[in-house]
């Protein structure tokens, strides 16, 4: 119970984080807010970037490969990553995003009209698509009337009612398995158990392929690639994994790049236990 003048706070359940916020203040996200007591998704059709992509550029190399996905992304992110490359709209408020408002039904339509363009549906990706599952949601339930596709591209890091609010409307995942050490998570504001929980409960109704990025001296140990690819294999051993290279970017742009010899090495390591190995931007 609060007291006369003390100030109501509302719980966000979307995340590990569980904000309390005040009455109008922003979750870590940027994009949930504490509106009459309610936490409100702000950045509900805001949408910062749109383009029609590869569908390996998600990456998902065995989901319809060949054809093409509108990708669609807002702004905020519940992770702070500072090796981020879509840092201008991820780590960045509503004030200082630049967006266009697209409804759901508008969204849909788009998809529809790039059919013949070879758009096989809707990818939500850029910045974290679930801090917003709402929109997630709402738009993947009205490309499922029109036989299309949904893709979410996301760090896995919400609450398992979260994950079970959109799992059913989900074809495809790409989750990002960013390390496989709590200190890595801690650096980069997450965690980890978070991530693997939902990569088990993703992988157990939709079609999942998980990325990696390896950034020098921080996961890029063959020690850890094993007990990755061991866990992942523990899961599904024919889950795809894409081994990425790391390129200076936002606050880590004084690193080197990850060596294309260590990128293949770690390859080679986790091709021991899982059936699809991937490597990219080498």
């Amino acid at each position: 119970m609060k007291g006369i003048g003390d100030t109501m706070r509302t719980e966000c359940q979307v995340c590990m984080h569980h904000c309390n916020l005040e009455e109008g203040q922003l979750g870590k996200c940027r994009a949930r807010k504490n509106l009459r007591g309610n936490i409100t998704s702000i950045n509900y059709g805001k949408i910062t970037s749109i383009a029609l992509d590869p569908i390996e550029k998600k990456p998902l190399n065995r989901f319809y490969p060949g054809s093409s996905i509108l990708s669609v992304g807002s702004f905020g992110c519940n992770l702070n990553c500072p090796f981020c490359q879509n840092y201008s709209i991820s780590m960045v408020k509503e004030d200082d995003a630049e967006f266009v408002h697209i409804s759901p039904e508008d969204l849909v339509q788009k998809a529809i009209k790039l059919r013949e363009k070879g758009n096989i549906g809707i990818a939500f990706t850029y910045n974290e698509p679930l801090i917003g599952f709402e929109y997630v949601r709402d738009v993947a339930k009205l490309i499922h009337e029109e036989n299309m596709k949904n893709v979410v591209v996301t760090n896995g890091s919400v609450t398992r009612e979260t994950a079970l609010k959109v799992l059913p409307y989900v074809d495809a995942f790409n989750i990002d398995l960013k390390g496989f050490t709590d200190e890595f998570y801690h650096m980069i504001g997450g965690n980890l158990e978070t991530v693997k929980e939902f990569i088990k409960l993703a992988a157990g109704v939709s079609y999942v392929e998980l990325t990696t990025l390896i950034i020098p001296d921080k996961n890029d140990s063959c020690q850890e690639m094993e007990k990755i690819s061991e866990w992942i294999a523990s899961v599904n051993p024919e889950i795809p994994l894409h081994i990425s290279r790391f390129f200076p970017a936002w606050k880590m742009k004084d690193c080197e790049a990850t060596d294309v010899k260590q990128i293949y090495e770690l390859a080679k390591i986790a091709r021991k236990k899982l059936k699809y190995v991937y490597t990219g931007n080498c």
